[in-house]
């Protein structure tokens, strides 16, 4: 899969397929993460800048407190957003996007732009799909 969008190296010069391996490991790892609809929709609310967790489970509808705060927690470990906690009474919590956060909402725009313009097309694959294998059954 990862050799498949890089370029192409000059004959003699293939990889192992262990390095191989390995490469599509990190990029699945990395998908893993950025991939999970909560992961998507919190950045999407960070995007707008750093946000109380109150604030950011009224951004994100439908999202439990137990999800957003593993999803928090994991978008943390990845150094994709910082957590500052401040000592006033009650503790106040701020989340926002690192660097490196903000360096996936393009990509991540780009994604949901090429999603709305062939949801159309999708949909239309899964009924001729799904027409195929009800006559085939």
């Amino acid at each position: 899969m990862g050799v498949a969008i890089e370029k192409r190296k000059p004959r003699g010069a293939e990889e192992e397929p262990a390095d191989q391996y390995a490469k599509c490991r990190v990029v699945l790892e990395v998908l893993d993460r950025v991939g999970d609809k909560w992961t998507v929709m919190a950045v999407g609310a960070l995007a707008e800048g750093p946000m109380r967790f109150n604030a950011i489970m009224r951004a994100i509808k439908g999202v439990s407190h137990r999800m957003l705060t593993i999803t928090l927690r994991g978008l943390e470990r990845d150094g994709l957003v910082k957590r500052t906690a401040y000592a006033t009474i009650p503790p106040t919590v701020e989340y926002k996007l690192t660097e490196l956060g903000c360096s996936l909402i393009e990509p991540l725009r780009m994604l949901a732009d090429w999603a709305l313009t062939n949801r159309t097309e999708i949909e239309a694959a899964r009924v001729q799909f799904d027409t195929k294998k009800a006559e085939a059954d």
